[in-house]
């Protein structure tokens, strides 16, 4: 089985999902889960499909077979905003916060996406949404930049702020591709634990392939490969599965 085998309702499934781009399989029959509030961590060598599974999910990507269910709705290929507005948001690998604005404009701009009905409401809710940010900023740890350009931060606070940006949106499931990307040992730790700090009102998805970090998440491993599942369990598992050493792990260790 290449799923959870239990029957409790999941936040997430992936059931079959096969992308073909012109004849290549991108995504060859994939499943998985997630339960609500779960960390996943998505790993594979460059090119078994990871991001393009995200995309999928979210829209961005139209599979050819298959099924995508979130809160036990179907979103299959429905546009990206739709899959959004139902409570899924991806940060992508490159940092895609708006360098002209300060680092709280940014939360405050992703806190009102898909929502402009709030400003019907009055002064409370505006004073609301900027509590909410002020809590952002101290969870990612940037409270003392919040007046700060988002183009004068460091690689690593703006990788920081778009994850802060993701969960403004207050969305269920958090897609977070290669959060760690250009960060030293470090920074890398300290993302591990903010990530920790958003289980439960939020599921996050990681994509990743840094196994130190992948280790510091300590969350239930799926391992993809030229598209397909290849195995899941524990990264005490899926590090001593041989196939995964063949086709990754080891590859890694040369």
């Amino acid at each position: 089985m290449t799923a959870d085998a239990h029957p409790a309702p999941y936040l997430l499934k992936v059931d079959g999902i096969t992308v073909d781009f012109d004849g290549f399989k991108a995504i060859d029959n994939f499943s998985m889960t997630l339960d609500r509030g779960q960390l996943r961590v998505l790993i594979g060598p460059n090119g078994a499909g990871k991001s393009t599974l995200c995309d999928t999910i979210i829209g961005r990507v139209q599979s050819a077979a298959g099924r995508v269910s979130f809160n036990d709705e179907d979103i299959t290929n429905l546009p990206e905003y739709e899959i959004v507005r139902r409570g899924i948001c991806r940060k992508f690998q490159t940092p895609g916060v708006l360098p002209s604005l300060s680092v709280r404009d940014n939360l405050a701009v992703a806190a009102q996406k898909d929502r402009r009905w709030w400003r019907g409401f009055g002064r409370g809710v505006r004073k609301a949404e900027a509590v909410r940010v002020d809590e952002i900023l101290e969870q990612v740890g940037l409270a003392a930049r919040a007046t700060t350009l988002a183009a004068d931060l460091a690689h690593g606070e703006k990788q920081w702020l778009e994850i802060g940006m993701v969960v403004a949106t207050e969305a269920e499931l958090l897609l977070l591709d290669e959060p760690t990307a250009g960060m030293g040992p470090n920074e890398t730790s300290k993302t591990a634990k903010l990530i920790h700090s958003l289980l439960g009102k939020h599921a996050v998805l990681v994509i990743d392939h840094d196994m130190s970090f992948v280790e510091e998440l300590g969350a239930k491993v799926t391992v993809m490969h030229q598209g397909k599942f290849l195995k899941q369990g524990s990264v005490a598992q899926v590090r001593a599965d041989p196939e995964v050493a063949a086709v990754y792990l080891g590859r890694a260790k040369e």
